[in-house]
Order: structure tokens, then sequence, then C-alpha cells
């Protein structure tokens, strides 16, 4: 039985039970994970079938980057697995939501607990001077992934 149903109609998309996720023209879904004891936003990405489907069977989360233009297992490298605790989807079916625990604390690459770890100040006036919400990294990038390219694309 396939894991995915058609999308059929806007009934069984927005009020029945079969999972039929809205994939984008790339067949990426848009993916929120948040700490799953705080509510905190740790980090935004996304899946394609893959990474939802092995994020389904495994209960730890699988991503799709776009930057290494792969698939990704959250923290394989690092050892910062993210462990689903709850995944939902949207009304229609095309965004999802992740709450995980994650090992070791931090999910940013750069070694903050969360990827939104900056503030953009509103109501200024010229360009914006990001404000740091959080201070000190819970790890140190370069001893975790040593001389691994780093996956920010300029």
């Amino acid at each position: 039985m396939p894991l995915f149903s058609p999308r059929l109609t806007v009934a069984q998309v927005e009020e029945g039970h079969a999972l039929a996720p809205k994939f984008d023209a790339a067949g990426l879904i848009p993916v929120v994970t948040t700490d799953a004891a705080t509510g905190e936003v740790l980090m935004m990405g996304v899946m394609n079938a893959e990474a939802l489907t092995r994020s389904i069977a495994t209960g730890e989360a699988h991503y799709w980057s776009r930057s290494r233009q792969c698939l990704w297992h959250k923290g394989v490298t690092s050892g910062l697995i993210q462990k689903i605790v709850e995944m939902r989807i949207d009304d229609d079916q095309d965004a999802i939501w992740l709450r995980v625990q994650v090992a070791g604390g931090a999910s940013c690459h750069v070694g903050y607990r969360s990827c939104f770890y900056r503030a953009v100040p509103l109501g200024g006036v010229g360009a914006p001077r990001l404000v740091f919400t959080e201070s000190e990294k819970l790890f140190d990038p370069v001893q975790v992934y040593g001389d691994a390219p780093n996956p920010t694309q300029l």
C-alpha cells in the first residue's frame, strides 16, 4: 500500500484521514521544526517524498538539503539527532510541523540551539542591525564538523 494518497477532493485533503502531501514544483514541502518541550522554533527546512517517508519510518528527522542537493538525516554527522515526538501536517497538507527532542540540545550547524538565533529590529530607519538572542553556542562547529564543507551557500 502506498504511503501517500492521491489528492482527489478538497474534503479528502482537508477533512480526511489519508496523508496526501502537496509537494511544490521542485518536489519539496516546507517543514517547521520546534522543540517538543518548549515550543521554541529550532529550524525551517524542506522534505522531499523520500525524506518524509524516512522520517515517518524511523521517527528521526530527515530533510532534503537544498544546499547539498541530497537527502539529509539531521544530526547523523554531529550526533545531534532530532527524535520526532509528533509530526503534524497543515489543513491543505502543504506544510509539515515536527515537534522534536534533540540529542545534545542544539539544532543549528553554527553551534546555537536554534537556527533562529538573531532578531530583526522593527520600525527603525535604515538597514537593520541583527540582535543576537542566544549568547552562547552549545558546541564548537569546528570540533564537531572538522573540515566538512559549510552548507551555507552565498
